[in-house]
């Protein structure tokens, strides 16, 4: 540890329990007390009881209202004339624009020119004026400071600021209120803001809870700093709400203190840990929402006959992508498949491939044939068949049948 490290280790952190039970007064009656459930079936597979507390429930989805509603209370009448601005291009921006607009404060958001479309127009569609600006996140921040100190707006940070931290720990306040039982806390870390005040708050209620924060693999830059190395952050994540590069000044002190651990999950276990949400508790989330069910996928061991609680911060996900999520997912398990077939070029080839399929009761959704593309001899074809079959057992004996009549099959696979 080096003496800068050492020094911060002494100091107390900027944020206490009082200052989030003040803040749960504050924000009061203009959030949801979203509930916190057991999910039996997920406790079953998991081999822990699973706890989960529905963020994705509140007004604009996600658990940022919280933090962005104590910040714009706090604002003196001067500050409140003048307006707040934020960079973000996600949850920040829409609980900053929601709560603004309900009380009369101007909020600008500056987000990068490449923000979805979908994200500009709900932000506006939440009173927010929308300013697009630079390629990344980084240039919008950078700009957004730049407005901010040019018409003397506040600057208000999506995580690393102790009145947003503050606000978030209400989270945690709320869930061990609601289930006392829960000894484990795994809690999704992008910039750090909602760790902070969550581990804040549990670590004052139960001073032995287990608490782990978890990043994706593709950004693990929280994980890079805690474990003194220097991981690659870059790369398309489905939690892209925790893609963060730089880890929070001050988050990052409470996360080095009351971490028991942060995790990294790939995005096959975040992918899985989605459609599971959406196909067992019947609730949608984004990616990042998911992180926490993504850890105990990855690390069953860690968690096994713990009670453990689970934030779903947010459900904002483009539907195209929620899609795609879940037609991999069909694929991975076996339900869907996409089989390549060799055949012979002759009338009637088409027709008995299909009987064997209509013998095992295996519904054809798409066909494909390629006769020119392709290193097989010219009186050869190959065929993709796009199928749906109960589950992977069901595949694998419509596969035996194939090729116990002769055919050359092969499924291609999802990565």
């Amino acid at each position: 540890m080096n003496t800068l490290s050492k020094i911060e280790s002494a100091m107390p952190l900027p944020v206490t329990v009082d200052d989030i039970l003040a803040a749960r007064v504050r924000i009061s009656g203009a959030v949801v007390h979203t509930p916190t459930l057991i999910s039996q079936t997920l406790s079953d597979m998991l081999g822990c009881k699973v706890y989960l507390k529905f963020e994705n429930l509140q007004f604009t989805a996600a658990y940022k209202e919280r933090g962005a509603l104590n910040r714009l209370l706090q604002l003196d009448a001067a500050a409140k004339e003048k307006g707040v601005i934020a960079a973000s291009a996600g949850n920040h921006a829409q609980g900053l624009a929601y709560h603004g607009r309900r009380l009369g404060v101007p909020v600008t958001i500056v987000m990068p020119v490449t923000t979805p479309t979908v994200k500009v127009t709900q932000t506006q569609g939440h009173g927010a004026t929308v300013v697009l600006h630079g390629e990344k996140f980084d240039d919008a921040s950078t700009y957004a400071r730049q407005l901010a100190k040019e018409h003397g707006l506040t600057f208000v940070h999506p995580f690393d600021e102790p009145d947003i931290m503050a606000g978030q720990g209400t989270v945690a306040l709320e869930m061990l209120e609601d289930a006392p039982e829960i000894d484990t806390l795994v809690i999704p870390i992008g910039g750090g803001g909602l760790f902070s005040g969550m581990a804040t708050a549990a670590k004052a209620m139960k001073p032995d809870i287990r608490i782990y924060g978890v990043q994706a693999e593709l950004y693990p830059s929280m994980y890079s700093h805690i474990k003194q190395t220097n991981l690659a952050c870059d790369g398309d994540t489905l939690a892209e709400g925790i893609a963060v590069k730089q880890p929070g000044e001050l988050t990052r002190r409470f996360v080095e203190r009351l971490a028991d651990d942060v995790l990294l999950v790939d995005e096959r276990h975040l992918e899985e840990a989605l459609s599971l949400l959406l196909q067992i508790e019947k609730t949608v989330v984004e990616g990042a929402g998911a992180a926490g069910l993504a850890a105990l996928l990855t690390h069953k061991e860690l968690f096994a006959g713990r009670n453990v609680g689970l934030v779903l911060t947010g459900g904002n996900i483009d539907p195209r992508l929620l899609a795609n999520v879940l037609l991999r997912d069909l694929a991975r398990s076996g339900r869907l498949a996409r089989l390549r077939i060799i055949l012979q070029d002759r009338p009637g080839a088409l027709f008995h491939v299909a009987r064997i399929f209509d013998q095992e009761a295996v519904n054809i959704l798409e066909l494909s044939h390629q006769r020119i593309f392709t290193n097989l001899p010219a009186k050869g074809l190959s065929l993709d068949v796009e199928c749906e079959t109960r589950d992977g057992e069901h595949l694998d004996r419509l596969i035996t049948a194939l090729k116990a009549a002769g055919y050359e099959v092969a499924p291609i696979e999802v990565a």
